[in-house]
């Protein structure tokens, strides 16, 4: 007996139906990218490991998913080297190259190699598939696609303002409820200065940013594990739990946060941020959230992460102010801030909740009943009519029993059949079904078109 196939843990088929709800949110994403300017790139899927390696601090180097050499790959290799049996030595010597673990370092990747090219600032969206070798679970896979947006070669704070109406704008139109969450990195670096662990400071912000997920005695206990001393973990206990509204963490902050340039200055660019979002009408709340760290080294300013509000998942959107990310690849003094939407969480979210409208995920809309060649052949014409008016239409290809043929609408969900027989013919008509109600119309080819496009 054949074995049964399978495809590998954190990946997922998509039925039509699902591809037609996937491809409403990114032409939703689209559509509001174009609205403030920004134009699309891709990037391979694979690119050098010498890209990918170092960017994302070292528990992302150990998700990414390497690839093996073709060819001979064990030439260059001692025997003492394979007989050692050390799996990330001998992975360096015969994968030079990897998956994309995300989309902005391939980004910063493309802007140094097309630099003469660009026109600065560049805003660039990119919608592709990443890949992490993560453990999978609910809301985490090793599969997904993000859907980036970013601007690079300016310093301006606009820039943050605009990403955050940008992800107010896109959650509008899900009708998704979400909180828009944000924080700095210099805040972050602010308080570990204050607390005397300046030199710790990626430790902490890995360890606080786990807060939702382990809660704070875990986080403590791996801050203690990073050999960050009792004294400082008491002092950073009531900073990351602050609360109030954004205004009165902002006062404290400023109070705390005194001895350090840099914290008083993440603080007074959150300021700036929260102060423009207020006259904008956003319909989601942003909220200063300290605990947010984004566990990724090469973010420098602002941080943002949203949360939904109706449902327990995972962050769905995320990203940040990287200053000096180009600059690893040589071309340094180049601003970049960006948004990345996680589609595959924003998918499970709009199934939870229900939110797709139903002309979204509607596929075909007339079906013309196939009753022989004659039949079949009046009806391809009326069948141009009715595309050539934007109708999502088809018709059975074999003539059978009338049965399986109206089975065949009904597992599709086609709302309307249309029946041409010799009557219909004579007169030049064809009788339209409304599937719902069993109601039949004998309809000429223009009022057809009419009615589809009317819904009825």
């Amino acid at each position: 007996m054949a074995t049964k196939p399978c495809i590998p843990k954190g990946t997922r088929d998509f039925s039509p139906l699902e591809m037609a709800k996937r491809n409403y949110i990114f032409n939703t994403i689209c559509d509001v990218y174009h609205l403030y300017g920004f134009r699309q790139i891709e990037t391979p899927a694979m690119e050098m490991l010498s890209t990918l390696m170092g960017k994302y601090g070292e528990e992302g180097d150990k998700l990414l998913f390497k690839i093996q050499n073709s060819g001979d790959y064990f030439s260059g290799l001692t025997d003492e080297e394979l007989l050692s049996r050390n799996a990330p030595k001998l992975a360096c010597k015969f994968c030079e190259k990897g998956l994309r673990y995300d989309l902005t370092v391939p980004f910063a990747r493309y802007v140094v190699m097309h630099r003469d090219e660009l026109t600065f600032p560049f805003k660039r969206y990119q919608i592709q598939p990443v890949w992490r070798a993560d453990r999978p679970q609910k809301g985490r896979y090793r599969e997904f696609y993000q859907c980036d947006a970013d601007v690079v070669g300016s310093d301006s704070l606009l820039n943050e303002v605009e990403l955050m109406q940008i992800v107010d704008t896109v959650f509008s139109r899900f009708g998704i409820r979400v909180c828009i969450k944000i924080n700095n990195r210099k805040i972050l670096t602010g308080i570990a200065e204050i607390i005397g662990e300046a030199d710790k400071i990626v430790d902490i912000t890995v360890a606080i940013d786990k807060l939702d997920k382990i809660g704070l005695d875990n986080v403590n206990a791996e801050l203690r594990g990073k050999g960050i001393s009792e004294e400082a973990i008491g002092k950073l206990q009531p900073i990351i739990l602050l609360e109030g509204t954004n205004d009165t963490k902002l006062g404290v902050l400023k109070q705390v946060l005194a001895p350090s340039a840099t914290g008083l200055k993440g603080v007074e660019e959150v300021e700036f941020i929260l102060n423009a979002l207020k006259g904008l009408g956003l319909n989601n709340e942003v909220e200063l959230d300290l605990t947010l760290a984004r566990g990724l080294n090469y973010y420098t300013g602002a941080i943002f992460e949203v949360k939904a509000l109706d449902v327990q998942i995972g962050s769905i959107t995320g990203g940040g102010r990287y200053d000096n990310l180009t600059g690893v690849f040589g071309m340094a003094g180049v601003s970049g801030v960006g948004i990345s939407f996680g589609a595959d969480r924003i998918f499970d979210v709009l199934n939870q909740l229900d939110l797709y409208p139903k002309d979204a995920v509607q596929g075909t809309q007339l079906l013309f009943i196939n009753f022989g060649e004659r039949e079949a052949a009046f009806s391809l014409q009326v069948l141009a009519k009715v595309r050539a008016a934007g109708i999502r239409a088809e018709i059975y290809p074999d003539c059978c029993k009338m049965k399986k043929q109206m089975g065949y609408a009904n597992a599709l969900g086609i709302p309307f059949v249309a029946l041409v027989g010799e009557n219909e013919m004579a007169e030049g008509k064809v009788t339209l079904k409304d599937m719902a109600t069993g109601e039949q119309r004998l309809l000429a080819p223009e009022e057809l078109v009419e009615s589809l496009k009317e819904g009825h």
